[in-house]
């Protein structure tokens, strides 16, 4: 508790204030504390922009396929983006919609866009939608083409949100993969499944040689 008055006590009554209130305040402080004010104007100024640039997105734009080379390909120097090709008489592509978002909202750093397939690429097949493709300058860097890449008709936005990140698009707050349990009970299954096939199979063969 001492400590932490004796910090408080430290701390300028500026250093509390937003730029707005430094503005307003100027006329109650001293010469120094107006080159110490500078600074820190500066300094929060600085702050502020940097705020921005990272947080320059924050939603899931609808884009057209003449859009698709600046919005996407030549996006922003090392800015992960996200596109989405779907269709929306395919209830699986509404669903990513719905998740990516929200994913958009958590991840403003990251681009994230949709377009309708069709404006981006003729005759594709509805067996490759939802189609999800991650750039970054230029570059393709991940891709989900399909129901079952995607994560399947029961994806949660968790899971979207991993697969995501396993590709770099985003940063994830996530420790495992929210589908790992699923996958455990999989390969034990699969395992167990294997150890009685061997089993039978050894007892025939004793059978046989019998």
């Amino acid at each position: 508790m001492v400590l932490r008055l004796q910090k408080e006590a430290m701390v300028k009554p500026y250093e509390k204030m937003t730029l707005a209130q430094l503005k307003e305040a100027e006329d109650e402080f001293d010469e120094e504390d107006m080159r110490a004010i500078e600074i820190y104007r500066e300094k929060r100024l600085q702050e502020w922009k940097a705020l921005r640039k990272k947080q320059k997105f924050g939603e899931l734009r609808e884009i057209s396929g003449n859009q698709y080379v600046n919005e996407v390909t030549n996006a922003e120097k090392d800015v992960p983006v996200i596109i989405h090709l779907y269709r929306s008489s395919i209830p699986m592509c509404l669903l990513v919609n719905q998740h990516l978002s929200l994913l958009a909202r958590k991840f403003p750093e990251t681009k994230f866009v949709k377009a309708i397939v069709n404006s981006c690429i003729q005759h594709y097949h509805d067996n490759c939608l939802p189609t999800i493709f991650v750039y970054k300058n230029g570059q393709i860097e991940g891709k989900f083409i399909g129901i079952i890449e995607c994560g399947g008709i029961n994806l949660k936005l968790e899971e979207l949100e991993w697969k995501l990140a396993e590709v770099g698009a985003i940063q994830t707050d996530l420790e495992e993969n929210p589908k790992k349990d699923i996958l455990d009970v999989m390969v034990s299954s699969i395992r167990n499944t294997s150890i009685y096939d061997d089993t039978n199979s050894s007892n025939s063969d004793n059978d046989d040689t019998k």
